[in-house]
């Protein structure tokens, strides 16, 4: 079977598999948000996350980032009681620090945080070079995936940490708290510079994390 035959009987496959998608987010949504929201949040999410053609897996991805921004979003209206903080890290493509600050946020923090990552201007796929070195601490990201960036998303946050200036104008609400961290870009950078970014950052994610637990000052 040639690439593009396995393409196109995914893509001809994505409305039974969304379906099915709307069907168990429909369950996990009752009484939040109706049908017809969910299977439109559904639908943007797979598009957003192919954009470049249909995969075979995106309708698991999607399931994922509609759940993600459903909730934040519920969050952010009212309609659910946050159970722990919302902190999302922005990238320019996602794929790199910020997957690198909300791995090490989550390995130090648990279930005490909800944390999430995205791109201004989303990559395909999470450097592997980025891959590595997490590995190389423990943390296997061989699942993740790159997010765009959502206004849903960014509602719900408590805090949001942006890498830099190359992530341009993000538009956060005047309620949530802002950090930016400036360093270094991975996207591309051979594995010792990956290490010393992912080291730079994990020093500034255990300030955050022993400001989240109320063990120092803001930041």
């Amino acid at each position: 079977m040639s690439q593009r035959e396995f393409e196109r009987l995914a893509e001809d496959a994505l409305p039974m598999r969304l379906a099915a998608a709307a069907n168990r987010l429909d369950k996990e949504f009752d009484g939040i948000y109706e049908r017809d929201a969910i299977e439109a949040a559904l639908e943007e999410s797979a598009e957003a996350l192919s954009p470049n053609g249909v995969t075979p897996y995106v309708h698991i991805l999607a399931e994922r980032f509609t759940r993600e921004r459903l909730t934040a979003l519920a969050y952010a209206e009212g309609r659910l009681a946050k159970t722990a903080p919302q902190i999302v890290f922005v990238s320019l493509t996602g794929g790199g620090r910020a997957q690198i600050g909300a791995a090490l946020l989550a390995r130090r923090l648990g279930s005490a945080v909800d944390v999430h990552c995205a791109g201004s201007d989303p990559s395909a796929e999470i450097d592997e070079n980025v891959k590595a070195a997490l590995s190389e601490v423990g943390i296997d990201i061989s699942e993740g995936f790159t997010r765009p960036l959502t206004s849903e998303v960014l509602a719900g946050a408590d805090v949001v940490v942006t890498m830099g200036r190359s992530v341009g104008e993000v538009e956060i609400p005047a309620t949530t708290r802002h950090l930016d961290w400036r360093v270094g870009d991975p996207a591309g950078a051979d594995l010792d510079e990956v290490r010393h970014v992912r080291n730079e950052i994990e020093g500034r994610v255990d300030v955050l994390a022993e400001e989240l637990t109320g063990g120092s000052q803001p930041i």
